[in-house]
């Protein structure tokens, strides 16, 4: 009797579409468990909230179907092979049987490790589970001595027993239904499995990138509120391992051996003048601040790609800026004003917890979220509402995974938008973003709570796409979208100045990090690093500050305007009475500091020194002399310094340890 002449393929389609639907069952289970065995208590406002909870396991099915995926692509391509040809036999289904139970008792017990692990250390299970190899002996005392491990341990045994009994018994099934089957390889048959299974194919490498978005899926995604807990239980573990694991692999992500640490910690307790805290790190402090907490909002401006080099204020002959150009004489400005690197995350990532960026590494980017104290932690636990504004997507460099750790409230990012508003890959144009923040703002300013929030633009950055409502003066693009986001910041700050909380408002506005205009005066432009910083409000006295600085000393100096006190363990100098001799910062692949004379640069790769003198036609090569090797010095200590304390896990304040 002849069939369909696609129905043995869609046989052993069923087969493949069972296990993996079996396998996401096993981890909901193993999800399920732990979310009921961790000792954690929510607060009175999630405790009752079970959608809010089960939202976690819904994010967590997304997770875990990219894992079952990655493990069903082999077989279903070996089918998918087979099919066309209408061919079945018993070692087709035993190579199948096999590749799964062995995949998946690993995945098994990755996830079943994961409950201890996560009960002891609050965090998903990631590569620094490697780190006990190389005490097989101690670790495997700690496994069999532990009781509490028993239960997890057994429960992975049983996991991996039961799976591969059903697989097998399924795949008999299977393979006896197909082999009944009496069909022949046809032309219009083989046509119909080949596209089918394109399709698949398809549908199943979608599943393992995990969206549509700009980006795959990263650890990012699970996060939706502000409950560690939920956030993280979501997360595949075996991913959460895999891909922490590809993180600590990455070129930028190796340690930095500039200089020996202890001598790096000693010249940074000299520079900064602290001998630390014990228990915490060797250059916190106490702050003590000299009056009562004025309670003043903030709102903080993170221009993308806004270079002092593109204003009339710093030389600029275009008139580029006319607006930030008048703002700039209203305001408190700091003219020798340094990012600590070249791109947005080390913009944020220094600007807001006052930590070096190291190179092209993006610290917020792991799969282990890191914690970190700074602005709006303190702020936070000063009875602040804080929040993030972006144009794209929340978990572009991780960003809603991170911000949601280490202080904010509320993320808002393309997923919060109308989907007409958005224009390229980096979502929104900028006025939009104004437009949106100024209502969730007002909504805020209406509780007694006061607020901190992040603005983080794009428009000044690539592809430039200029709105049709704007008319620029300029013939270049390049110029044309600076005029542009000047405006758009003009008309968020005239609209401001209207509501009733403008007044009890310090607005701060910088660059994330700065770009290339004119020509390069040296392997390191200026223009990259050296942006604006502007604080303007009401009771701001207008003025400039010519001390060399940068995005690191931005925290400590607001939280000194603000008048709060707190527990510092960061690399920030308050500005109001403190200095620094030079500035330093990284681009990518160096490292560089300068002064009121001199620009040092430093290739670690190569091991190259670059010496330039600074005169009034610009850089010049000089030789080496005692400024340049105190520009050294100062550089490779803070930043070997920062490594040190990064990689020790010495980035808290005590409040939360």
């Amino acid at each position: 009797m002849r069939h369909f002449p696609i129905k043995r393929f869609g046989l052993s389609i069923g087969y493949l579409l069972s296990i993996h639907v079996l396998a996401l069952l096993f981890f909901f289970v193993f999800r399920f468990v732990l979310f009921i065995h961790t000792d954690y208590t929510f607060p009175e406002s999630i405790a009752t909230n079970r959608l809010l909870q089960s939202i976690a396991f819904v994010r967590g099915l997304w997770f875990d179907n990219v894992i079952g995926c990655y493990i069903l692509i082999v077989p279903l391509v070996v089918f998918w092979i087979a099919g066309l040809f209408s061919y079945t036999a018993k070692w087709l289904y035993r190579f199948a049987n096999i590749f799964f139970c062995v995949f998946y008792a690993i995945a098994f017990g990755i996830t079943a490790a994961n409950i201890p692990y996560f009960g002891y250390f609050f965090k998903i299970i990631n590569s620094s589970i490697f780190n006990w190899f190389g005490y097989a002996g101690t670790t495997t005392e700690m496994i069999v001595g532990e009781t509490t491990y028993y239960f997890p341990i057994a429960l992975g045994i049983l996991a991996i027993v039961v799976f591969g009994w059903i697989v097998w018994r399924w795949s008999a099934w299977f393979y006896e239904m197909s082999r009944r089957i009496n069909e022949r390889s046809s032309l219009k048959g083989a046509s119909l499995v080949l596209l089918g299974g394109a399709a698949l194919v398809g549908l199943c490498l979608f599943g393992i990138r995990g969206r549509r978005g700009y980006n795959p899926i990263k650890v990012s995604q699970a996060y939706y509120c502000n409950d560690p807990f939920l956030n993280q239980i979501g997360v595949n573990p075996v991913f959460n391992l895999l891909t922490s694991y590809i993180d600590d692999n990455r070129k930028e992500n190796r340690a930095l051996t500039l200089m020996n640490d202890e001598e790096a910690v000693k010249k940074v307790q000299e520079y900064l003048n602290r001998s630390g805290i014990e228990g915490l790190s060797p250059i916190a402090r106490n702050v003590m601040a000299d009056s009562i907490p004025t309670r003043k909002n903030v709102v903080m401006i993170l221009m993308e790609s806004m270079s002092a080099h593109l204003m009339s204020a710093y030389g600029n002959t275009g008139n580029l800026t006319p607006f930030l150009d008048s703002l700039y004489k209203e305001s408190l400005t700091f003219s020798n004003f340094y990012s600590s690197g070249i791109h947005t995350n080390h913009g944020m990532y220094s600007t807001l917890y006052s930590f070096p960026a190291i190179m092209k590494r993006n610290a917020m980017k792991g799969s282990v979220i890191p914690i970190y104290s700074g602005l709006p932690t303190v702020l936070k636990a000063n009875g602040y509402h804080n929040s993030f504004f972006m144009t794209h997507e929340s978990q572009y460099d991780n960003m809603n995974a991170f911000f949601r750790t280490n202080g904010f409230d509320d993320i808002y990012a393309q997923e919060n938008y109308p989907t007409e508003k958005v224009v390229n890959g980096f979502g929104v144009q900028d006025d939009f973003l104004f437009e949106f923040a100024l209502q969730k703002l007002n909504e805020q300013a209406l509780s007694d709570q006061p607020f901190f929030s992040v603005l983080l633009t794009i428009s000044n950055h690539p592809p430039y796409i200029i709105p049709p409502y704007f008319k620029p003066t300029r013939e270049r693009i390049e110029e044309q979208i600076v005029e542009y986001a000047d405006w758009s910041i003009r008309q968020f700050m005239t609209e401001v100045a209207r509501q009733p909380w403008f007044e009890n408002t310090i607005f701060v506005l910088l660059g994330d990090h700065g770009k290339l205009v004119g020509t390069p005066e040296c392997e390191s432009p200026q223009s990259y690093n050296h942006i604006p910083l502007m604080i303007y409000g009401k009771d701001i006295k207008p003025g400039k500050i010519d001390k060399f600085c940068g995005q690191i000393d931005l925290a400590p100096t607001l939280l000194s305007l603000l008048n709060i006190s707190y527990t510092q363990n960061n690399f920030g100098i308050n500005l109001f009475k403190e200095e620094r001799p030079c500035m330093f910062f990284t681009a990518d692949n160096l490292i560089g500091a300068r002064d009121s004379s001199g620009v040092y640069i430093y290739i670690p790769d190569s091991q190259q020194e670059l010496k330039y003198e600074i005169t009034d036609k610009g850089l010049t090569a000089a030789e080496d002399n005692v400024k340049f090797q105190t520009l050294k010095e100062y550089c490779f200590s803070m930043l070997q310094c920062a490594e040190h304390m990064v990689s020790n896990q010495q980035t808290v304040d005590s409040k939360r340890q």
